[in-house]
């Protein structure tokens, strides 16, 4: 495995080492490269686990509801899921189930959240540049969702989703069925996070990585807005900033590069989730 050179810069992404102090500095980080997709693979899954894990120390579980999906490497239309009914703190590698684009499990020993499947197998398929989705039902998420809304741009980190996420602005019930799931992609578009009424947040990216962290930094954006209003009239930061904030904390790399630290911790913490 060797590591890519660092992303350039576009205008949805300044050179990541622009956050950097001035004068002389090491590299920052940059998302791998891999010589085998088995290689890949095994990243993906690890990534995947240890997303579960950071869901359940956040408080983003709820029973049996909310999934994160990784699309396998070899076979793009597969993707890799977490097992019906197992908590997210007690996921591991060896635990995560592969599902086809019928929702067959093809590997793995346990059954798949039928809203699982009719939400991601969707995602994934109007999506080929999205590698991960995350969807729970957790708590500051949902309840923003119920006033049927998308988030303004009150702080810094909210300006990661300014004009970068979608409404689902309907509700029917358990999401059981694949038309109900194309819907609700073709209500993210090309956007990193929708917002499902009365339900809760969907986040993608094009890595795990930046998948997993769009949801907790969504679910937080959530929080303080709740806050906010709830004291009395935010303040909103001016479009013009927005847009220039959500190209200095919105981009891919972005999203990658605040994981990190959260993987770091989780796995030394809880080292057993890449069994």
């Amino acid at each position: 495995m060797s590591a890519t050179a660092t992303p350039p810069a576009t205008a949805a992404q300044p050179q990541p080492q622009a956050w950097l102090a001035a004068g002389q500095q090491p590299a920052l980080p940059s998302p791998p490269r891999f010589d085998t997709v088995e290689e890949e693979r095994l990243h993906r899954k690890q990534r995947l686990a240890a997303g579960f894990r950071l869901f359940s120390r956040f408080g983003f579980d709820e029973g049996v509801a909310g999934h994160i999906t990784a699309r396998d490497p070899e076979h793009p239309d597969h993707f890799w899921v977490n097992p019906f009914g197992m908590h997210f703190g007690h996921i591991s590698v060896s635990d995560l189930v592969l599902v086809n684009r019928e929702g067959q499990v093809v590997e793995g020993g346990r059954p798949v959240n039928g809203a699982a499947f009719a939400i991601h197998s969707q995602v994934h398929a109007a999506r080929p540049d999205v590698m991960a989705a995350a969807h729970s039902h957790s708590v500051h998420g949902k309840a923003w969702s119920s006033l049927g809304r998308r988030l303004d741009p009150l702080t810094q980190d909210s300006c990661a989703f300014y004009e970068d996420h979608g409404l689902f602005d309907d509700y029917t019930g358990v999401v059981l069925d694949v038309e109900e799931g194309r819907r609700i992609a073709a209500a993210l578009g090309s956007h990193k996070a929708v917002i499902l009424r009365n339900h809760g947040l969907l986040t993608v990216g094009h890595t795990v990585d930046a998948a997993v962290w769009w949801f907790i930094t969504m679910e937080r954006t959530c929080q303080a807005q709740l806050l906010a209003e709830a004291a009395g009239t935010p303040v909103r930061i001016d479009p013009d900033q927005a847009r220039l904030t959500a190209s200095q904390v919105g981009g891919h790399y972005i999203g990658w590069l605040n994981f990190q630290p959260l993987y770091d911790r989780i796995v030394g913490e809880q080292p057993d989730l890449l069994d």
